[in-house]
């Protein structure tokens, strides 16, 4: 069973950085496509960042450049630095995995979810 645990989340300034983690808990850690993905009040859950065994990444225009994702496949982890942080990033924030080895843009590509993280970012 597979199990996605996020951490990192919280109040920040308009400018500031977060860093977002996820532990994974299950088999064969590397084979999965990873991604974490936000849903701000009343709004769809929106693709944020993919990676598919550490060799491709991909960003939402609207974070690229500011946030970066990595995975350690040695301890079964991936990250989200978040820097330069906007009000329009506040939302929930969730990791997902994916077991098929698509890109992981789209929820339905994931096979799992975390419990989510919120962000929060305001003065």
């Amino acid at each position: 069973q597979v199990q996605l645990v996020e951490s990192g989340g919280g109040l920040v300034q308009p400018g500031g950085s977060l860093r977002l983690s996820c532990a994974y808990s299950g088999p064969t850690f590397s084979v999965y496509t990873m991604g974490w993905f936000r849903q701000a009040p009343g709004k769809e859950r929106e693709f944020v960042a993919t990676t598919r065994w550490s060799r491709d990444t991909y960003y939402a225009d609207s974070v690229k450049g500011r946030f970066t994702m990595g995975r350690d496949n040695a301890k079964n982890t991936v990250f989200l630095e978040m820097n330069n942080l906007k009000p329009d990033d506040t939302a929930v924030y969730y990791c997902a995995a994916g077991r098929s080895g698509a890109l992981g843009l789209r929820p339905n590509e994931y096979d799992y979810w975390g419990q989510g993280t919120q962000v929060t970012v305001s003065s």
